[in-house]
């Protein structure tokens, strides 16, 4: 099944709902960190839901997401923007608990910490809101962030499944949002189709796509309005590590040249590696502004 959401809006327009397939990416990104499986699932997770929430926001508008809850797995950061696009990092990749037979990614992410959200909408300055982390299982920590920094009240389902060889064969997600004018009639409704459901990561593995899991959320009273394809991309390149490398300054870099010591760098989000020869260092250094 290929990664993308659908976006839809149900009982009269007093629910708004987001379900996304990501699978690939998330298997994309296990590589790529060499994840074991309860990092896995807790790296899925996230970027999962930090795909949804992308999605609510346009433009060339971004999203930072960093949890921390001082478990093993140590930090997990996404960058997304608002087009399907993420990226993202995990501190202790090489974690992995379970308990009876699921993986523990509670255990591995912890929960004394917080969970903490960056938005940049491109107009004066970035702001950052938080709520401290319930569980660790990353679903619950994501409804109480919305209820608590947002007040919007919401209801968040993240899976994933890694199979016996650590590959992530099955990942996705919902997140639903109650409106202004919604029900109690229709709460209960929608608490009660909820609870009927298989874990979002066993009907991905069944074949379910995203707008099934809608479809068993509302039992048919919605209608799609956007459909987005995801993928999991880094945006790093030469050009912006140069940037980085002129802002130590020319004292710096001249160190770097005196000890013909060339600076070799590597990406956090995708791995790839860039090298800057003495010769390029050189070059940099006329850069630097006085």
């Amino acid at each position: 099944m290929k990664d993308y959401l659908v976006k839809a809006y149900a009982f009269d327009g007093t629910v708004r709902i987001y379900a996304a397939s990501t699978t690939t990416l998330v298997e994309e990104a296990r590589k790529i960190h060499g994840t074991w499986p309860a990092a896995s699932a807790a790296f899925g997770r996230v970027l999962t839901a930090s795909l949804i929430m992308g999605a609510m926001y346009k433009g060339d508008q971004t999203l930072t997401t960093r949890i921390n809850g001082g478990g093993p797995v140590g930090e997990i950061i996404t960058f997304v923007d608002a087009h399907g696009h993420v990226k993202g990092t995990i501190e202790n990749p090489e974690v992995h608990f379970s308990q009876k037979n699921k993986l523990a990614v509670g255990i591995a992410v912890g929960n004394n910490g917080f969970i903490h959200v960056t938005k940049d909408l491109k107009i004066r300055d970035v702001f950052t809101s938080s709520a401290k982390l319930q569980t660790g299982e990353i679903a619950d920590d994501f409804t109480y962030y919305f209820a608590a920094s947002e007040q919007i009240p919401s209801s968040v389902g993240l899976g994933v499944l890694v199979n016996e060889k650590n590959e992530v064969f099955a990942s996705g997600g919902f997140i639903l949002q109650l409106m202004p004018g919604c029900k109690e009639k229709t709460i209960k409704e929608i608490e009660k189709n909820i609870g009927e459901m298989k874990p979002i990561s066993e009907l991905i593995n069944l074949d379910y796509k995203p707008e099934d899991i809608i479809e068993l959320i509302t039992k048919g009273k919605h209608e799609f309005v956007d459909e987005m394809p995801l993928s999991y991309r880094c945006d790093c390149s030469k050009e912006r590590f140069e940037k980085g490398i002129i802002s130590l300054g020319k004292k710096e870099i001249q160190n770097f040249i005196d000890e013909n010591h060339p600076i070799n760098i590597t990406c956090q989000f995708c791995k790839k590696e860039y090298s800057f020869t003495n010769k390029e260092l050189k070059e940099l250094i006329k850069k630097v502004k006085p």
